[in-house]
């Protein structure tokens, strides 16, 4: 047997199982819309049976089920009104159908990417507030709605709130009954663990349920009784030919009728944007989170409205509410929704019957849970987190689809949600930094993604605020347009106003895209001789500090490093000599955020000074006029760890122990300086100490090590330690966190000489 094979025996139970529910769903909502949707009764069936069987075999979405949509009733009844027959009506189903099938072919099923997220959820939620709206007087038996599904406003103009008050004196006493005792059902299977992981869906259980109650409430009679009117009710096909008598074909004898291809094109663009905003909602709710080719379901609809157009059925979109259902009975591939299309093909010629027998509350209250799951307070909540940018387009999509319609309620929604984007990028199309350079204060401006005329006023404000005799950086890395004005406003302000203000203007990013500006940085970012000469060790230290203050946050300075490697060619001016391990995660111009040039960098295994290490030293610092010495050790040192260890085995000879142990020729000189720092009182029950204990106890000994190598510098030169009393250096220790990022430093950590 192949993979492919064992594959599909592991899933098909799973697909089968959820296509049942499906079809339970489906089937009386196909009746329902074709009725809201002023058309023939089996036309709605025959789009449900061409959404599974055709369109579900071409679609590339394994969790999507197609069919008669109820967010296209009103546009259904109008096209239908305004052509004069259901028969020219179809017409217009076959050019949209032909239609997406182009749409899909140039690739259009992209453009559902341009909706953002706060709609799409907004979409979903609504579904949900009108599933459960709806679906409570049909849980109680209150059936007047034939539709049962997405119209929040009536035929007949009355409201779901007025129709809810109505149930209170209106409600079936069996239909209440079973459609009570199926919510109890729904609700406690979900709760109870054996039952939610079963192979058996809930729903398929409270139809069955409902079902033998239907049954047993025949025999208790009087109020009990459940009419057809409470009850599921297919057309019946006593023969093939029977069935085939209700196909009805389009007349095209409107052909040269331009309301023809007006309905034609609305019924296109309608069905592909509820296809495809239905598409991305129903990829959100796969636990597996597949992605769903939006152009292959754009041909795949089309595919499906030719047929229903040839056979006489309504327009065909992906549904959210069979999508969601079949989802929540845990389907796995697309069989489902063939097989769904397959039982509502036998079910309409060969048991219509049977499904005549299960109560319409039963699917009600299938619904109604479905519709809280989509409106979960849940998912409110986590939308009012996230910020009125986010609530707001949210809340709007959800009332608006409510209280209009899908199609309208999802412009509104993208309305506002455009709306907040332009107000956002107006009012802050641009981010203003005040970076500390070595040479000075720099203005730095990032410019946003979209930089348009309505951004012209904020940019020309802000360069207005830069001090006379300032430097302000203009950053357009990221930036993927610039209108023309506000080209024309920075081409200004560096010809005229900054010149005339003695502002030096820096600029990053233009040159690619707009050869007009060419880059340029005019700013000093790199140490130079005057800066040496004019800082403290105090206000080096300080520099350092900040450096790594921006590190840490992730706001290190703007450097033009190709720049920097020419100014530095013909000389350095280092501030500091810094002396930290060859650890790579403790890279001394990162995690201090500096420049070429601004440091001399001696790295050694365990940050200790040898004799060639202080040979360096003394030369960054008396030579070169460097004003600090960092000695900077790190956690979770691998040296200092050897050294611990090796200290512990051999106490009294550690550094012969490394060289043995390790492998190493060379290695005991490192690892016997290092041992130095190691207390023998550390190391009782060494062996004993757990993990978190000997972390503590490595990083203790790496603080030790900073101290002593720091010390020893002035210990073991006179030159050093004669700059140190001179007060034109210091010495500093420093212990970086490889975990967090933080720095311990230990500014006094060579104030005395060990030796004194």
């Amino acid at each position: 047997m192949s993979t492919a094979d064992r594959s599909f025996l592991s899933t098909a139970p799973r697909d089968l199982t959820a296509g049942v529910v499906v079809f339970l769903v489906a089937l009386p909502l196909c009746l329902g819309i074709a009725l809201a949707s002023n058309a023939p009764l089996f036309s709605g069936l025959i789009a449900g049976i061409v959404g599974g069987l055709v369109v579900g075999s071409i679609s590339g979405s394994q969790t999507s089920v197609s069919g008669p949509a109820a967010g296209l009733t009103a546009i259904v009844s109008a096209q239908i009104a305004t052509l004069g027959s259901f028969e020219a009506f179809l017409a217009a189903v076959v050019l949209a159908g032909a239609m997406q099938i182009g749409l899909g072919v140039l690739r259009a099923g992209s453009l559902a990417r341009f909706f953002p997220t706060s709609v799409i959820k907004g979409l979903l939620a609504a579904i949900g507030v009108i599933l459960i709206l709806k679906q409570i007087p049909h849980v109680v038996g209150h059936d007047s709605d034939p539709e049962g599904e997405m119209s929040f406003i009536q035929p007949d103009q009355e409201n779901t709130f007025s129709e809810l008050l109505s149930v209170f004196g209106d409600f079936h006493v069996g239909a209440a009954a079973i459609g009570l005792a199926s919510l109890v059902l729904l609700i406690s299977w979900g709760k109870i663990k054996p039952l939610r992981e079963s192979l058996v869906p809930a729903p398929l259980v409270v139809v069955l349920f409902g079902v033998a109650l239907n049954v047993v409430f025949r025999g208790f009679g009087g109020s009990w009784l459940i009419e057809e009117s409470h009850l599921v009710q297919v057309p019946e096909a006593e023969s093939v030919s029977a069935f085939l008598g209700f196909l009805i074909a389009p007349d095209f004898s409107l052909w040269a009728d331009p309301a023809l291809y007006v309905a034609a094109v609305t019924i296109a663009m309608v069905a592909s944007l509820e296809t495809l905003l239905n598409l991305e909602a129903v990829d959100n709710l796969d636990p597996k989170s597949r992605h769903s080719p939006p152009s292959r379901e754009l041909i795949a609809q089309g595919v499906g409205n030719l047929t229903c157009g040839f056979l006489g059925g309504l327009p065909v979109t992906s549904v959210i509410v069979r999508s969601s259902v079949n989802i929540g009975a845990k389907v796995e591939t697309k069989l489902s929704a063939i097989f769904h299309g397959l039982l509502l093909l036998s079910s309409v010629m060969l048991l219509p019957g049977y499904l005549n027998m299960i109560p319409l509350s039963c699917l009600a209250a299938i619904l109604l849970v479905t519709g809280f799951k989509l409106a979960s307070p849940a998912l409110v909540k986590r939308m009012w987190s996230e910020g009125r940018y986010q609530f707001i387009p949210f809340a709007v999509t959800v009332l608006a689809i409510v209280f209009t319609d899908l199609l309208i309620g999802v412009l509104i929604g993208l309305a506002v949600a455009v709306g907040f984007i332009l107000h956002s990028n107006f009012r802050r199309p641009l981010h203003k930094i005040v970076e500390k350079h070595l040479g000075g204060e720099v203005v730095k401006i990032e410019l946003a993604d979209q930089v348009t005329f309505l951004n012209r006023a904020a940019l020309s404000r802000e360069l207005d605020h830069v001090p006379e005799g300032g430097h302000v950086l203009l950053d357009a890395r990221t930036t993927d347009y610039i209108d023309p004005d506000v080209l024309d406003l920075i081409h200004d302000y560096q010809e005229r106003a900054a010149p005339a203000r003695g502002v030096d203007l820096s600029l990053v990013g233009f040159q690619e895209r707009y050869p007009q500006l060419p880059d340029r940085t005019q700013y000093a970012d790199y140490s130079t001789r005057e800066l040496q000469d004019k800082v403290t060790p105090d206000q080096v230290l300080q520099l350092l500090k900040e450096g790594h203050e921006r590190f840490r946050s992730g706001k290190r300075l703007t450097r033009d490093l190709v720049r920097q490697v020419s100014a530095t060619a013909d000389g350095e001016h280092p501030l500091a000599v810094v002396l930290s391990c060859i650890d790579s995660r403790s890279p001394a111009e990162l995690i201090f955020d500096l420049g070429m040039g601004d440091i001399f960098s001696v790295r050694v295994a365990g940050n200790v000074a040898g004799r060639k290490v202080l040979g360096s030293i003394e030369y960054g610092c008396a030579a070169a006029g460097a004003k600090l010495i960092l000695v900077v050790g790190h956690t979770r040192c691998g040296a200092v760890a050897s050294a611990v260890d090796l200290a512990a085995l051999a106490p009294e000879n550690p550094d012969a122990a490394g060289n043995e142990v390790m492998g190493c020729q060379h290695v005991g000189h490192i690892v016997g300086e290092i041992a130095e720092s190691v207390d023998r009182a550390m190391l009782d029950n060494y062996k004993d100490l757990s993990e978190l204990d000997r972390e503590a106890l490595i990083t203790e000994v790496a603080r030790r090590n900073v101290i002593h190598v720091a010390r020893s510098l002035r210990d073991n030169s006179k030159t050093l330690d004669a700059l140190v009393e001179e007060g034109r250096v210091a010495i500093v220790g420093a212990l970086y966190d490889v975990k967090s990022g933080d720095i311990e430093f230990m500014e006094d950590a060579a104030a005395t000489p060990a030796s004194r």
